[in-house]
C-alpha cells in the first residue's frame, strides 16, 4: 500500500510538471513599435514576431505594443535600455546626437531605394560594430526609400526653389537650406493643412507620404532630386539584458528571422513608395526627373553636409571618413 502510495504521488507529480514545464519555459517580451496598427511597417512587425513564436514552438510570445503605446518614439531606444520594453522600433534621428556614426545613413548619398538603404546600413553595422549600441542588441536596422521634394508649384532648379518655404526636419533641414529653400520644421501631422493653406510650399519626404499622409491631395509636383535626396536610419532592438538571458537555441533562431526581415523591411519600403507614386499620378499630378546637369548642380549643393559629417566625427575622435567612403562604395555597389 505504501508502495502504490508513493507510486500514486510521483505520477501525479510528474502529470503537474509535464503541464507546468511549457508554461514555466516560455519567454514573454514585449515589442514597442511607433507606427500605428494599420501602418503596413507595423503589420510587418507583428509578422515578425508571430514568425519568431512559430520557430520556437511557442516557447516565445511577443506582444507588440503600436503606435508608441508602450514607449513614444523619442522614449523608444532608452526604454529598450532601462528594460520598460524588450524590443523597440522607431528612429535614430529623434534622439539625436545618440548614434552619431550612424547618422552617416541620413547623409544624403542618393540612394534610390528603401531596398539599398536597408542593405547598406546593416552592412555598415556588420563592418564597423559602432559603439553607440553597445547598450542594446540589434535586431536589424532599415532605412526608407529617397526622401524628395513634393511641392505645390513646379521646381526644375534651384533657382525654382529660392524664397519656397519647405517643411522639413532634421537632416531634411540641412538639405533644404543648402539648396537654397527656407527649411519650416514641422510634423507629419501637421502637414497635410499647413500645404493645403499655404503656410507652407511643399515639404520633403520618402514619396510614400503622397498616399500615406494624403500630401497627394494638396500637392501637385513630386521632384525626384536623387542626388541631394536622404533616407532616415531606423532601430529595431532588443534589451541587452533581456538577450542574454535567452537560450542559445532561441538566439539563434532570433538571429534567422531577423536577417529575412532586414530584406522584407527594405522591400516593404519600396512596396509603400510604389502605392505613394501611384497614388499621385492618379490625382493628375506630375513627377519631375532633373537634368544630368541639374542633378549635378544639386549634389554640389549638399555635398557641405558630408563635409560637416567628416569633421564632426574627426572631432568626437570617430572614423566618420571611413565610414563614409564605406557607405558610398556601398550604395554604387547596389545601384551600379
Amino acid at each position: 500500500m505504501r508502495y502504490l502510495k508513493w507510486l500514486s504521488m510521483t505520477l501525479c507529480l510528474l502529470f503537474v510538471i509535464s503541464v507546468a514545464s511549457p508554461v514555466l519555459a516560455q519567454i514573454k517580451l514585449n515589442y514597442s513599435v511607433f507606427f500605428p496598427a494599420p501602418h503596413k511597417n507595423a503589420v510587418l512587425a507583428t509578422e515578425w514576431a508571430k514568425e519568431i513564436e512559430k520557430r520556437t514552438g511557442g516557447k516565445v510570445q511577443i506582444t507588440v505594443f503600436p503606435g508608441g503605446t508602450l514607449t513614444p518614439a523619442d522614449k523608444c531606444y532608452d526604454g529598450v535600455v532601462k528594460g520598460i520594453s524588450d524590443i523597440g522600433f522607431s528612429v535614430m534621428a529623434y534622439t539625436r546626437g545618440k548614434f552619431p556614426l550612424t547618422e552617416v545613413s541620413d547623409l544624403p548619398l542618393g540612394i534610390k531605394t528603401g531596398l539599398v538603404a536597408t542593405k547598406v546600413i546593416n552592412e555598415y553595422v556588420k563592418k564597423f560594430n559602432p559603439k553607440e549600441f553597445d547598450e542594446v542588441k540589434i535586431m536589424y536596422l532599415h532605412g526608407h526609400g529617397p526622401g524628395i521634394l513634393h511641392t505645390k508649384k513646379e521646381v526644375k532648379t534651384l533657382e525654382d526653389l529660392k524664397g519656397m518655404k519647405i517643411r522639413c526636419t532634421g537632416m531634411a533641414a540641412k538639405i533644404v537650406q543648402a539648396l537654397g529653400a527656407t527649411p519650416v520644421a514641422m510634423p507629419m501631422g501637421e502637414t497635410y493643412d499647413a500645404i493645403s493653406r499655404g503656410v507652407v510650399d511643399g515639404s520633403m519626404a520618402p514619396i510614400e507620404a503622397l498616399q500615406g499622409w494624403k500630401w497627394g491631395e494638396v500637392v501637385k509636383f513630386t521632384i525626384e532630386n536623387f542626388s541631394s535626396s536622404y533616407s532616415t536610419g531606423m532601430f529595431v532592438v532588443m534589451n541587452k539584458a533581456k538577450w542574454n538571458s535567452l537560450p542559445p537555441d532561441v538566439q539563434k533562431i532570433i538571429d534567422q528571422v531577423n536577417e529575412e526581415y532586414a530584406e522584407k523591411q527594405g522591400k516593404l519600403w519600396d512596396e509603400i513608395d510604389k502605392a505613394g507614386r501611384d497614388f499621385t499620378l492618379s490625382r493628375g499630378n506630375k513627377i519631375i526627373s532633373l537634368s544630368p546637369e541639374e542633378s549635378l548642380r544639386w549634389e554640389k549643393a549638399v555635398r557641405p553636409i558630408l563635409d560637416e559629417y567628416k569633421k564632426n566625427m574627426q572631432d568626437k575622435g570617430l572614423p566618420g571618413q571611413e565610414v563614409l567612403s564605406f557607405y558610398l562604395q556601398t550604395i554604387y555597389k547596389y545601384q551600379r
